[in-house]
């Protein structure tokens, strides 16, 4: 009798185990308008519905934290995640795995810009303005700018007349055209985009300073996602051929020339810049349990 119980227990495991997984849940951190966000991801979504045979869900989120917290508590599936993001999945999980990222994010930057009519054409001239950054949680928006700035000699709190959070980059673009604050920083591939879909004003908006790279954005699947669905996600990806039509166009609205294989070992500069900025807390601190 027991026996048997066991087997129908492990049954109805089983059955519920395959209905979870009967649809590939997507999200990403929502540092574009949630409009721009689903464009560039629906012909990708429906890519990876062919090639891992499963229905592909694009879950949007309204902030940062959502995406972490999805992963962790096994809502999300595969996530974009920007470099400082990961670090807090990484160790909000203890195991979520970075798959791919573009090879554009070997080498990323951010783009300090400034109103035209502001005046300021460096870093020294920000003491004393009115900044946007873009989300608090944001790598490319806000850490690696805070941690360059940092380097400059340069406190946001103290030097700053006024900061404030935009959430996102195109958002940050718009309030330094508009004068609502004199400068702002975001990142490099956005700024591009704006300017060649003549979505900024480069008569009122300038370039003031660009950062050094950085690792930044991936693809994330959370740890205990099925390897095999993990394997095709990352062939999926990793055979993005530019020279194929369809997939030019998909790796276009991703903005990359193609995927490549990452690690974590290569955003420990990321949280080392976090730690440093004072926006990373110790492990300790969050309750959390880190594994390599």
């Amino acid at each position: 009798m027991l026996k048997r119980f066991m087997m129908v227990l492990c049954g109805v495991f089983l059955s519920a185990t395959v209905f979870a997984q009967s649809a590939l849940r997507v999200s990403a951190i929502p540092d574009e308008a949630p409009t721009e966000l689903q464009r560039k991801f629906a012909p990708l979504g429906k890519y990876l519905e062919q090639q891992i045979g499963m229905k592909v869900e694009f879950i949007a989120v309204t902030d940062y934290a959502a995406v972490v917290e999805g992963l962790a508590s096994n809502k999300l599936d595969l996530a974009w995640l920007g470099g400082f993001t990961f670090v807090q999945a990484r160790l909000r999980t203890g195991n979520a795995i970075p798959i791919a990222q573009r090879e554009e994010d070997q080498a990323f930057t951010s783009k300090f810009i400034a109103n035209a009519a502001s005046g300021i054409k460096g870093l020294a001239d920000l003491k004393g303005k009115n900044f946007s950054f873009g989300s608090v949680s944001s790598t490319s928006g806000h850490l690696m700018p805070r941690y360059f700035l940092q380097q400059q000699k340069l406190n946001p709190e103290k030097d700053f007349r006024r900061f404030a959070f935009s959430s996102a980059h195109d958002a940050t673009a718009l309030q330094v055209e508009s004068g609502k604050v004199e400068a702002g920083v975001l990142n490099a591939s956005v700024w591009d985009r704006l300017v060649q879909e003549k979505k900024v004003d480069t008569g009122k908006v300038k370039v003031i300073w660009t950062t050094p790279p950085y690792f930044d954005y991936n693809w994330t699947v959370r740890g205990n996602l099925d390897p095999a669905i993990v394997k095709k996600l990352t062939d999926a990806f990793l055979k993005l051929d530019p020279k194929v039509r369809l997939h030019k166009d998909i790796l276009d609205l991703q903005r990359a020339t193609r995927f490549i294989a990452t690690s974590p070992e290569n955003y420990k500069g990321i949280e080392q810049a976090a730690r440093s900025a004072g926006l990373l807390k110790s492990v300790a601190e969050q309750g959390l349990a880190s594994r390599p």
